[in-house]
């Protein structure tokens, strides 16, 4: 089977005979481990006899568990790890996917249910360091808007990497102080396999999968090839590996972009009898628009119910008691979504080694990927409830029937004079990453060695084009329903929707109404991330109890970015060329209903996003960069620090297991970061120039460290550990920069004076080996977060943020209107503790058969509570509360049964994770935005043709979970919902 993972785990949840296996097997006497097993923390202890071992088959995925079980044991620091099976033959179709296996960590997953990144005992991705072959390395992709769009941070996207080219991954939870800074939650180290490491001098491998989607319908190839060699009696060795797949994704689902109190954007259309709303209009701006005591706008007549209008304007929140409708919750824009995605993944790795015995090892390690990613969302909506009078929006529609739940939420809602939108998004991006890393080892005498360690990578992600277009149908009527259960509505658009002549694409009118369009949204794009690494370590052996080590580190960061302006004429809507239909330029969404189910249209129309660029000529747009106001971002860190350590073993000294190690960290940082900012010049093309700015600053860290294991009995061990560690801000937030969207009427200001998160930590865990390849254990971990970085939000005029009016050009955005305008500061943190149980129990103890099975499993309960700062005014908190930290699932849990032969193998896991904040605060009448929790159950098995050949057949997804993000604790009105499907994998693997 597939590779395995280790470490942290008791799996509690285990059905009643399981238990009762476990509980027999803890009654027999357990096998003393050998000094390989210990860590040669303690002396060999007595074999069992040739009977005993010749009852106990060791191989395939049960090895790879006793290879990481090894590996933790021997750590002083709490590390967990996962190691391949075999060469080139690694657990799971994804490493995040992977990792979720390992006690406190949990997967997020972006668009097509595809893991992406992780988060470690609460902590989010951003806290989560990733070492390459012994050089962090970082990793951005794109994605969906509701999954925060492109990453350009220090969260690491797993899914850039193909599996293939890797043979283990270890997770480090406790610092020491010869690896380096930068994690609050956790280390992860990925490794190529090298060639001197191999048993055979000759090794060929190769696995060829077919991939089938049950959304998508399409069945994809996945192929990988590795090939290692030694020569000079095994002191030079070279090792390739190739891995590329194609991934034709589909999800189906419903949006709602946020969720929104109905005075957000001026209330609604008042029925006849009701005072008329004006939403801040002028007699001007209503007279041009048609508002009469009849009409809501023009040719879009008052058909409002009276009591459906009170119900919402009665509805007021308890902070906002004298705003009508303040307690009356919709969806932006409430909305149906298709979204396609076609991936394509290339990856290989080149290492050249040399070994000359045990004292010197000098390898060459060369890393390269590629994923490419073609992204079309499609939607179906309602976009009036999210725009204002400017935009003909929501003061321009009727409610005729109306049930609201207690807490505010709409339940059922019909509507008027509703604007209906057929929109699309095309995406289209690369991320590549390349390294290079030199590692050489030269031990001198016995007791003196020395290491070192020099390279570079870089990560580039490419956004070459991300086109939005829509199409839009005027004054229909509308219903929203949620009264058959469930969490997402039905949607009835009252016309219909698969005939595109029903729908509009020209310019829009003088009263604001929209008629259709496109946006070119600054791409392309390119996001550069270059590393370098340049260290060195020495390490004397003073005695058998006391080894000494220290060394010097100089690593450098440098992110850079460009996007593209373009120039006002050329993104205003033209009419199109005569004799085009939008027959002609559109085509059809399908077997959405199918798919998704509860009532949706089986299929709708859309514009077809190439015929309409082609058409259009939106390809002929002049572009510029800096000239006209693109930020052009940059940031370098550079890094020196020292260490100095002491590791020591007093074992044989006192009597008893007592080892570990302690040591201090120093670290110097220098940061420079520059960019610039939009502002008006009569000069540029636009209207729009960049001011440029730049910001130097230098701050210094120790980090002190230690972690010691006692073993005060045979194969029970207590580890305890406290450091101090720090976790620098984004890459992203740092560049003195900020901008603003005029349709959604938000902006960003960037901060490049932010102080790095720093905190203390202390871990505790008692683990007891009972058993060959077994593990009981349970761990105590407390973090006292000494700083934080929040996002805080204030409401702000656009006239007060110092920006060129001439940014709202096209938008129907006036400067008088509200921003909401968000900016990164320091806060004070908070306290985060939890605990991890977990177990890896093969049935070797067992007769016959039965032997041949094993289970593992974890637990882990996380809690925390983080002062959040919601609002300020001049820099002071104005608005505060307390909660989980953002990314937190108070309860995780993986539990996987295998069973496994000399021919047959075959697992299933089930990978729990309970809700989570995805971000504090929401939109004004909502706590925060959350993710509910998902449970997710893969299977895989193999069998083996023969010895050089094997079938595989995996499927994840099995219980076809689908992922659910919300608004507001209470209410929990959901923001985003999609289903992916079932996946399934039939393939072959030859190994020579």
């Amino acid at each position: 089977m597939a590779g395995t993972f280790q470490k942290t785990s008791a799996w509690l949840h285990c059905t009643s005979g399981a238990a009762l296996m476990i509980a027999a097997g803890l009654a027999l006497p357990a096998h003393a481990q050998t000094s390989a097993e210990d860590g040669g923390s303690r002396p060999v202890a007595t074999p069992p006899s040739d009977a005993e071992v010749q009852d106990i088959v060791v191989t395939g995925f049960r090895a790879s568990l006793d290879s990481a079980l090894n590996l933790k044991r021997s750590q002083t620091a709490a590390v967990d790890s996962i190691v391949a099976e075999d060469i080139g033959k690694f657990p799971d179709s994804n490493l995040a996917e992977s990792m979720q296996r390992i006690p406190g960590v949990a997967l997020a997953r972006g668009d097509g249910g595809e893991g992406k990144n992780i988060s470690v005992r609460g902590l989010g991705a951003q806290f989560t360091r990733v070492r390459i072959n012994g050089m962090e390395g970082t990793s951005q992709t794109g994605s969906s808007d509701i999954y925060g769009a492109g990453n350009t941070g220090r969260s690491f996207d797993f899914n850039v990497f193909p599996t293939e080219i890797f043979s283990s991954l270890s997770v480090r939870k406790t610092p020491s102080a010869d690896i380096e800074e930068g994690s609050l939650g956790a280390t992860v180290d990925l490794a190529a396999p090298h060639p001197l490491d191999q048993k055979d001098d000759f090794v060929a491998a190769a696995t060829g999968r077919a991939i089938y989607g049950e959304i998508s319908k399409r069945a994809d190839p996945r192929v990988s090839a590795l090939i290692s060699k030694k020569f000079g009696e095994g002191r030079f060795g070279i090792l390739g590996s190739v891995a590329y797949n194609q991934r034709h994704l589909r999800e189906v689902g419903y949006s709602a972009v946020d969720i929104l109190s109905a005075n957000t954007n001026g209330g609604f259309c008042s029925p006849i009898g009701a005072p008329i709303n004006t939403a801040g209009q002028t007699p001007a701006q209503l007279a041009l628009r048609g508002v009469t005591a009849t009409n809501c706008s023009t040719n879009n007549p008052r058909t409002g119910s009276l009591s459906a209008y009170n119900a919402i304007v009665n509805a007021r929140r308890a902070d906002a008691p004298n705003t009508p409708g303040s307690g009356a919750f919709f969806p932006r824009i409430p909305r149906y979504l298709n979204s396609t995605q076609s991936q394509e993944r290339i990856a290989g790795t080149l290492t050249l080694q040399f070994k000359d015995g045990d004292d010197t090892d000098i390898s060459l390690d060369l890393l390269y990927s590629r994923f490419h990613v073609i992204r079309d969302d499609n939607y179906l909506g309602a976009i009036s409830f999210g725009r204002s009078a400017s935009n003909d929006g929501q003061p321009m529609t009727s409610v005729t029937d109306l049930q609201l739940s207690s807490l505010g939420s709409v339940q059922y809602g019909a509507f008027n004079g509703v604007d209906i939108r057929s929109e699309g998004l095309h995406a289209d991006f690369t991320s590549t990453f390349k390294q290079a890393n030199l590692n050489f080892m030269h031990r001198f005498t016995d007791r003196l060695k020395i290491t070192g360690k020099f390279g570079l990578n870089q990560s580039v992600f490419d956004d070459h084009q991300r086109v939005q277009y829509f199409m839009d149908a005027i004054d229909k009527g509308f219903t929203l329903d949620y009264r058959k259960g469930g969490t997402t509505p039905l949607l009835g658009f009252g016309f219909d929707v698969t005939d595109p002549a029903n729908f509009n694409y020209a310019p829009g009118l003088a009263d604001g109404t929209v008629l259709g369009g496109f946006s070119l949204q600054g791409k392309p794009a390119t996001t550069t991330t270059d590393g370098y690494l340049a260290e060195f370590e020495a390490e004397w052996e003073i005695n058998d109890a006391l080894t000494l080590r220290g060394g010097a580190q100089y690593r450098q960061s440098k992110q850079s970015g460009i996007d593209t302006r373009y120039y006002t004429a050329d993104t205003l809507v033209k009419p199109l060329p005569a004799g085009t239909s939008l027959a002609s330029i559109s085509s059809r969404i399908t077997d959405f209903g199918a798919l998704w189910g509860n009532g949706a249209p089986a299929s709708w129309a859309t514009l077809d996003w190439k015929k309409l660029y082609d058409t259009a000529n939106l390809g002929a747009s002049r572009s510029c960069t800096i000239e006209c106001g693109s930020p052009k971002p940059i940031v370098r860190e550079e890094e020196k620090s020292a260490f100095a350590m002491g590791v020591f073993d007093l074992t044989d000294t006192i009597g008893f297991g007592v080892r570990g190690d302690v040591g201090v960290r120093y670290i110097n940082t220098l940061q420079f970061s520059s960019g610039y900012v939009s502002t008006a010049s009569a000069a540029s093309p636009t209207g729009v120039t960049g001011l440029y700015g730049a910001v130097t600053r230098s701050y210094d860290d120790w980090l002190p460290s230690a972690n010691i294991v006692f073993e005060p009995i045979r194969n029970l061990l207590l580890r305890v550990s406290g450091a101090k560690v720090m976790s620098r801000p984004e890459l992203g937030v740092l560049t003195p920069t900020s901008g603003v969207n005029p349709v959604t009427r938000t902006g960003t200001v960037n901060n490049p004076l932010l102080e790095p998160i720093r905190a203390n930590t202390f871990d505790a865990a008692l683990e007891w080996y009972f058993r060959p390849g077994s593990l009981l254990s349970a761990a105590f971990f407390y973090k006292d977060i000494k700083t934080y970085i929040q996002s805080v939000t204030s409401l702000v005029p656009y006239t007060d943020l110092g920006l060129p009016v001439a940014l709202l050009d096209g938008s129907n955005t006036q400067p008088t209107e509200l921003f909401s305008v968000t900016r990164p500061v320091n806060t004070p943190g908070g306290k985060l503790k939890g605990v991890e149980i977990n177990a890896q129990v093969p049935f070797s103890f067992l007769p016959g058969v039965l032997s041949n099975f094993g289970a593992l499993g974890n637990y882990t309960h996380v809690t925390s509570r983080i002062n959040y700062c919601l609002t300020s005014v001049a820099g002071v908190c104005t608005v505060t509360t307390t909660n989980d930290l953002v990314g937190l699932s108070k309860n995780t849990a993986s539990g996987t049964l295998y069973y496994e032969d000399r021919r047959f193998s075959i697992r299933g896991t089930i990978n729990y994770r309970g809700p989570f904040i995805r971000g504090i605060p929401a939109s004004a009448g909502s706590d925060l935005q959350g993710n509910a929790q998902t449970t997710y159950v893969d299977a895989s098995a193999s069998y083996n043709i023969t010895e050089n050949f094997k079938l595989i057949i995996e499927a994840q997804n099995l219980t076809d979970e689908q992922n659910r993000l919300y608004t507001d604790s209470q209410r929990k009105d959901t923001l985003y919902q999609t289903r992916v499907g079932r996946t399934f994998a039939v393939g072959v693997n030859a190994r020579f």
